[in-house]
């Protein structure tokens, strides 16, 4: 701020005038950001930051009609870096689901044990006796070392657990990362798993240097770790005290251990860090116990933990227990209990999400929770303001639910203001003005606008060039906007047409911006089909649905047939639909709705003239498969295994399950006391196969 012209009073400012410095203030900080978080060069110090930021929320605070969709107050940090190449995982990377309580934690033994069926396995699984390795879930950024002949020849970060980032060059500045594996019995080739976090002795000492030269410090450790290692420069990584725990592997040419356990101790002896403090744990008490003690020991640990990760320990129960659609069924990180702080509530805003919900938002006086500054938190939906009796100028509890959503536990009611009012939720869209809507069985109210919203049709659009959906680098939500606003993208298919000329002579762009969006453009005119489902933004279908269906139809042609020809209730490719395993007849119901709309139907159209949607392919399955790409359903009870067992064991091998027999349908394995799936498969030419069948086709593939 002090190089440049006094900046007006913000209590004098007009609205025209507000709206002009708030698009100001978002680009500037925005580049700011960027300096700080990807290239690690600020050009201000922390005191002018500060100050841009609180003139930002001073505005927004008297003019809160003006908030912008790019608003500095809604992000936090910067896009990341693009001078990384991207890597595929051979196996993804997902993330584990979590528990919060004992209960929690309970629930997850006994969903391992019911997935069993055979008195040897139940044996080995009885939630008082299965042996679990347990370790302190370290808060640092998820990374993959690949090692080909004991050498180290790729990392690279977690991504969005099917893509990460190439980060060889600085994880080889690890001093916990050996470039060699040390002993032998290693695989030819095998992609080790494990944290890159930093201690907090070295962050703090960090922060004092940065500070010391008038740098911004960094949050946490958290923060630290990950920006030191997606430093464009390895240098910069080398020069931070970044350390390396390994907790896991991905792909591997060959066998590792008969346990998680004995993994481990291989690593260790191959030169790999490993978390001292990890455990073998017999049953559910012995790993509830572990989770208190290191939660006592937390705050003297010299690194950051967030929870405890547990993992069944024999890898024949691991690999028959396989992944379900979002985390593996043989793990469960049990988290800590979230952190609370007490603030002041300012007001309540509304945001318009792409499919025209209006969800209240707590806007906050600024407060640190788990080490993070919140400013605003979710208050989820009409009937929660009333339930909490929440209303603006009210001292409230927040906390980060799993230590990342902000949101409002309950009001501190003996704080609240003399007169005070209950909040009022709006009956009409606060962007476009059209009616609002409640439907009976939903919690939500829907802005009935739908296109002609603009909130609606900016975050589609948004949601259409997201990092999950066409990843399209460089078109952020100030952009998609602002483009929008005039014209330049209405639908998909015009992000393919742009004018770049015409960009270049924007405020803000240029030449080498409008260059650099082109090639962002072009570089995903072809694109995966689960991805080009999830960029669709169809009611409900998140991008777990999306792979699912992707999975299932392997091609667009398939899938686009297949859903026209739902509209009939009646027909195959609706039950076909409802059959897929992770799909209901609400969800359903949507999907085949999407379809029976004309201008979407056109829009796909229009669509498909500028991308190409390549067919699926998802994780690697071994080609000689006998079950690779066929349709497989169960009927009857089985005695050698369960039937969640049955269908993870047939998707493992490349297959997919479906529910119902149909002409598409490949084989039909029969348990005892088969019904008339039997019969239907007979008359329609399925191949059948007995569970002793079955259990050799398995064996062989």
């Amino acid at each position: 701020m002090s190089r440049a012209a006094k900046p007006e009073p913000v209590d004098e400012l007009d609205e025209k005038a507000a709206k002009a410095e708030l698009k100001r203030l978002a680009e500037t900080i925005a580049h700011h950001d960027r300096l700080y978080h990807e290239k690690d060069a600020p050009e201000i110090s922390d005191a002018e930051y500060d100050a841009l930021r609180r003139r930002n929320e001073a505005i927004e605070k008297r003019f809160p009609a003006l908030i912008r969709a790019d608003s500095p107050s809604r992000r936090v940090g910067a896009a990341p870096a693009t001078g990384f190449a991207k890597v595929t995982h051979a196996k993804p990377m997902l993330s584990l689901d979590n528990a919060f309580d004992e209960e929690d934690v309970r629930a997850f033994f006994q969903s391992v044990r019911n997935f069993f069926r055979r008195k040897e396995d139940l044996e080995r699984v009885d939630p008082a006796a299965i042996e679990v390795a347990a370790e302190p879930k370290i808060d640092g950024l998820s990374c993959s070392l690949r090692y080909e002949a004991g050498e180290l020849v790729l990392a690279a970060t977690r991504g969005d657990g099917i893509i990460g980032e190439d980060v060889t060059a600085n994880v080889r500045t690890l001093k916990t990362v050996p470039h060699r594996l040390k002993g032998r019995g290693w695989p030819d080739h095998i992609e080790i798993r494990g944290e890159v976090y930093m201690e907090r002795p070295g962050f703090f000492a960090l922060n004092a240097e940065r500070e010391k030269a008038g740098e911004p410090v960094f949050a946490n450790p958290r923060n630290a770790a990950a920006g030191s290692l997606r430093q464009l420069d390895s240098s910069i990584t080398a020069s931070r005290p970044l350390k390396f725990f390994a907790y896991a592997w991905g792909e591997a040419s060959g066998p590792i251990a008969a346990t998680h356990w004995q993994a481990l101790e291989h690593f260790r002896r191959w030169g790999l860090a490993v978390n001292p403090l990890s455990r073998l744990c017999r049953g559910v008490e012995e790993v509830l116990a572990f989770q208190r003690e290191m939660a006592a020991q937390r705050a003297e640990l010299p690194y950051d933990i967030d929870g405890v990760v547990y993992k069944v320990n024999d890898l024949d129960l691991e690999e028959r227990l396989g992944f379900a659609a979002r985390a593996p069924r043989w793990a469960i990180a049990h988290k800590f209990p979230a952190q609370q702080a007490e603030t002041k509530l300012i007001e309540i805003i509304i945001q318009v999400g792409r499919q025209g919900s209006l969800t209240p938002v707590a806007v906050l006086e600024p407060i640190t929770v788990g080490g993070v500054v919140v400013q605003r938190a979710t208050l989820h939906n009409e009937d929660e303001i009333q339930r909490k009796d929440i209303r603006a100028g009210d001292t409230v509890i927040i906390q980060r639910a799993g230590d990342v959503i902000p949101q409002v536990v309950s009001v501190v009611a003996g704080r609240r203001p003399k007169g005070s009012k209950p909040y009022v939720f709006p009956q009409k869209c606060p962007i476009c003005g059209s009616l609002a809507v409640r439907e009976p069985d939903e919690a939500v109210r829907r802005c009935t606008g739908g296109l002609i919203c603009a909130a609606q049709a900016v975050e589609r659009l948004r949601h259409f060039v997201s990092r999950d959906a066409f990843d399209i680098e460089g078109l952020g939500t100030k952009h998609i906007a602002e483009f929008w606003e005039d014209k330049l993208i209405k639908t998909p298919a015009d992000i393919f047409r742009l004018d770049y000329d015409a960009i270049a002579e924007r405020e803000g762009w240029g030449e080498q911006s409008a260059a650099k969006l082109r090639d962002a453009v072009e570089a995903r005119r072809r694109v995966a089909l689960d991805r080009f489902i999830y960029a669709l933004g169809i009611p409900q279908v998140g991008q777990q649905t999306a792979r699912l269906l992707a999975r299932h139809y392997r091609s667009f042609a398939r899938w686009r047939q297949a859903m026209v020809a739902s509209h009939d209730h009646d027909g195959d490719a609706w039950r076909e639909l409802n059959d897929i395993h992770g799909i209901g007849e609400d969800m359903a119901t949507d999907i085949a709705g999407f379809f029976a709309e004309k201008h979407n139907l056109a829009v796909l159209d229009e669509l498909l003239r500028e991308v190409e949607v390549t067919d699926y392919e998802g994780a690697r399955v071994a080609t000689n498969s006998p079950l690779a790409g066929k349709t497989v359903v169960f009927t009857g009870t089985l005695t050698a295994m369960s039937r969640s067992e049955a269908k993870a064991r047939a998707e493992a091998l490349g297959a997919n399950v479906s529910g119902s027999v149909s002409g598409k349908t490949d084989l039909l394995i029969v348990g005892a006391d088969a019904g008339s799936k039997a019969e239907k498969a007979k008359a329609l030419g399925v191949k059948t196969l007995s569970e002793d069948e079955w259990l050799a086709l398995v064996q062989s593939g």
